[in-house]
C-alpha cells in the first residue's frame, strides 16, 4: 500500500516539475524576443521575465524536481531496481542536467548575457518533451520495449520537432516580409 503514495506522490511532482520546465523555457522564449521591443516598453517586460522566471525555477521547478527524486527513490527502496529503471535513471539524471542548465539560462538572462535567438530557445524548450515521451514509453512498456524501438521514437519525435519548429521560424519570416 505504501508503494502507491509513494507512486502518486511521485507522478505530482513529475507534473510539477515538468510544467516549470516547459513553462520556464517558453518564458525564455518571450524574454529573448522582448528585445525587438521600443525601450519603455523592452524594460518593463524584462523585469516582468526576470521575476517570473526566477519564482518558476525556485518556486515550482526546484519543489518539483526534489518530489519527484525523493518519491522515485522511496520507490527504488520499496520495489527495487529492474532494468528498464536503469534506462529511466539516465533520462531522469539527463533531465536534472536540463534543470541545471535552465538555471544557468536564467543567470544569463539576469546577466544580459544571453547569445542564444530566439529559434536556439524554442529548440531547447523541446528538450523535455522528449525526455517525457522517453520516460513515459520505459514505464509503460517496462521490460518490454527494446532500446531500439525507445531510440526511435525519440530520434522520430527530434526531428519532428526540429522539422516544426523550422516550419513555422520560415512562415513567420514570410509573413514578416508581406507586412
Amino acid at each position: 500500500m505504501i508503494l502507491l503514495y509513494f507512486k502518486a506522490f511521485h507522478i505530482v511532482g513529475v507534473v510539477v516539475w515538468f510544467s516549470g520546465l516547459f513553462y520556464l523555457g517558453r518564458l525564455f522564449v518571450y524574454h529573448k524576443e522582448t528585445e525587438d521591443f521600443p525601450a519603455p516598453e523592452k524594460n518593463v517586460l524584462i523585469k516582468q521575465y526576470l521575476k517570473m522566471e526566477k519564482r518558476l525555477y525556485y518556486g515550482i521547478a526546484w519543489p518539483g524536481l526534489c518530489i519527484t527524486i525523493t518519491f522515485g527513490l522511496a520507490m527504488l527502496i520499496e520495489w527495487g531496481i529492474p532494468n528498464w529503471i536503469l534506462i529511466k535513471l539516465v533520462l531522469v539524471a539527463l533531465l536534472v542536467g536540463y534543470h541545471f542548465w535552465c538555471g544557468n539560462i536564467r543567470k544569463k538572462f539576469c546577466k544580459k548575457n544571453i547569445r542564444w535567438n530566439s529559434k536556439h530557445l524554442r529548440l531547447f524548450n523541446e528538450i523535455p518533451t522528449i525526455f517525457l515521451v522517453g520516460i513515459v514509453f520505459l514505464v509503460v512498456f517496462k521490460e518490454n520495449l527494446s532500446l531500439t524501438a525507445l531510440f526511435i521514437v525519440i530520434i522520430t519525435l527530434g526531428i519532428l520537432i526540429y522539422l516544426t519548429i523550422q516550419f513555422f521560424s520560415l512562415k513567420k519570416v514570410k509573413d514578416s516580409k508581406l507586412e
